[in-house]
């Protein structure tokens, strides 16, 4: 299984560019990508690359057909909660999905990045998650390949389900994730609904222990075995959920809970918290905007703010980051990017919608807590709330969560607040910092940007920076990807006031003209410093975008 072999921006079935990986699981690859065949606009889209087994039966045959097949039934069944197939494809080895793009985060990549997840939010992705089985199982359909892969949990905590149709596609036992595979699956015998059940016990488990009840053993077939023949290990931090956990993942299949008791289980979790039920974390915003990026996008006629640039100056930095309002900043989530640092892409979390900033020190925001205050007019940045209970990925130490009344969420140096405040309509730019401390971070929302971010870069933002004292780029504009996000970086230096300061740009689209940049600000001199070089990987790689 899995023999095919493919890199970034090769075309699948001549007309599918393949931009980004998204998510990977044991035989499972998702790719953020574009349709080069839609006409003149590329669209994006998702593609799910899946190896098939050596089967000169057919099973390719069989796997398109009956995907495309049971895939559109659901979305009869179920609509807006089943990924739209647009295409599958046989190739180099592979099965290629290529769905609508989703707007939500998969499952495992929220997991990947928060840990773990508090019960209360584990409850309503199962909800969710069973509603679809429901409507499955009453049509007599079985999923058969459910896993943290096949969901994408939207902004309101809504999930999209793909994957439905290719369980007895093939002769393999179990395609895309064995770790989540049943028993039965696990034995290659004939499966039913008790499967899903399994695989979503194994979901919930997942999500609250901070791995499968299973681990993946690198081969599939020992990966299977260990599925069948190991005792399940017995979850800590479920909670109210343990009892329900326990029963979905019984190894004889006749033995596990039926959908009504597991949804009775999961409401009553929901129920003994009310609190925690209003300060479950809020779903990531993260590729949703996607579907609006299309080239001819309205042009970027303000020139981002880059009219406000005659606005006061807070600090030595600032001088030259007031002259570079709204350009699109970038951090490489692509392994093709060529920016000095690269994070993983990650899920993008809109604020806490409590209108005002707070300051997290717990990091991505996993167990119960209570709601952020508002702060008053006079405190912009009210003091860290600490959570009691933080996931084991916490910032790294010396940072916290700052929530801002826009929306947006970055960690920040601990100490560090807003230093300025500019807006223009809907435009807006926000500069941290503290006193004492000549290092500045910016973030810039616009909404009348351009559809590429390199011209952004270029043509709206350099003229005005080479109006700064011995303005010099450093090396070329680079394109790039963020999260997903069409994205774009700029480095240059200038002397401001005389102090020589060293300046990285990177944005991202967001789409329908509106896009978000980063900029981090030092002293030239103190450019490579480790410190330095640690807060800028921690902006990137935690910089979460608002619902704009």
């Amino acid at each position: 299984m899995g023999r095919a072999h493919v890199s970034t921006h090769q075309l699948v079935a001549g007309r599918y560019r393949l931009l980004e990986i998204i998510q990977r699981e044991t035989n499972r690859i998702c790719w953020y990508a574009e349709d080069t065949g839609a006409g003149e606009i590329s669209r994006p889209c998702l593609v799910t690359q899946v190896g098939l087994p050596e089967d000169p039966g057919g099973a390719e045959r069989r796997a398109s057909a009956r995907l495309l097949r049971t895939t559109e039934n659901m979305a009869l069944l179920c609509p807006g909660r089943i990924a739209t197939v647009v295409d599958a494809v046989e190739e180099a080895g592979a099965l290629w999905t290529v769905n609508e793009w989703i707007d939500g985060t998969p499952l495992g990549e929220l997991l990947s990045e928060q840990g773990t997840f508090n019960y209360v939010r584990a409850a309503r992705i199962g909800l969710e998650l069973l509603d679809v089985l429901d409507a499955a199982h009453a049509a007599g359909i079985t999923h058969g390949e459910l896993s943290p892969g096949q969901v994408f949990v939207r902004e309101d905590h809504s999930v999209v389900v793909t994957g439905f149709g290719l369980a007895g596609a093939t002769l393999a036992p179990r395609l895309t994730a064995p770790a989540y595979a049943s028993p039965e699956q696990a034995r290659d015998q004939r499966i039913g609904p008790a499967a899903d059940l399994w695989a979503l016990g194994s979901i919930l488990y997942t999500m609250v222990e901070g791995r499968p009840p299973f681990r993946d053993r690198g081969r599939p077939e020992n990966t299977l075995k260990g599925v069948d023949r190991l005792p399940l290990r017995t979850p800590v931090r479920a909670g109210p959920l343990t009892q329900a956990v326990q029963g979905l993942l019984r190894k004889d299949s006749r033995e596990r809970l039926t959908r009504q008791v597991v949804r009775e289980a999961l409401t009553r979790a929901l129920s003994e918290d009310p609190e925690a039920t209003l300060a479950a974390a809020p779903v990531p915003r993260l590729r949703g905007a996607y579907a609006a990026m299309r080239p001819g996008s309205p042009a970027w006629s303000r020139r981002t703010m880059v009219a406000g640039t005659a606005l006061a100056v807070v600090t030595v930095a600032v001088a030259v980051l007031a002259a570079t309002q709204g350009l699109p900043g970038t951090d490489s989530g692509s392994d093709a990017a060529e920016s000095p640092v690269r994070p993983p892409a990650s899920a993008a979390t809109p604020g806490e919608g409590t209108g005002g900033d707070s300051a997290d020190p717990s990091g991505p925001p996993s167990p119960p807590e209570s709601p952020t205050p508002t702060p008053t007019p006079s405190s912009p940045s009210p003091t860290p709330t600490p959570t009691p209970s933080a996931p084991a990925t916490a910032l790294p130490p010396g940072f916290q969560r700052y929530r801002a009344a826009e929306g947006f969420s970055v960690a920040l140096p601990e100490g560090w607040k807003r230093l300025d405040t500019d807006r223009d309509g809907e435009a807006y730019r926000v500069v941290f910092g503290a006193r004492g401390d000549d290092r500045t971070l910016a973030v810039t929302f616009s909404d009348q940007a351009g559809p590429d971010p390199v011209a952004v870069w270029r043509d709206d933002v350099e003229p005005n920076l080479k109006q700064a004292d011995d303005y010099d780029r450093i090396g070329a504009i680079r394109a790039t990807t963020y999260q997903g996000r069409k994205a774009a970086d700029m480095e240059w230096t200038a002397d401001v006031d005389g102090t020589r300061v060293h300046t990285l740009g990177r944005g991202f689209l967001l789409g329908e003209g509106r896009s978000f940049s980063l900029r981090w600000t030092t002293p030239d001199a103190d450019w490579e410093d480790a410190a330095n070089q640690e807060a800028l990987r921690t902006f990137f790689k935690t910089f979460r975008p608002g619902s704009v």
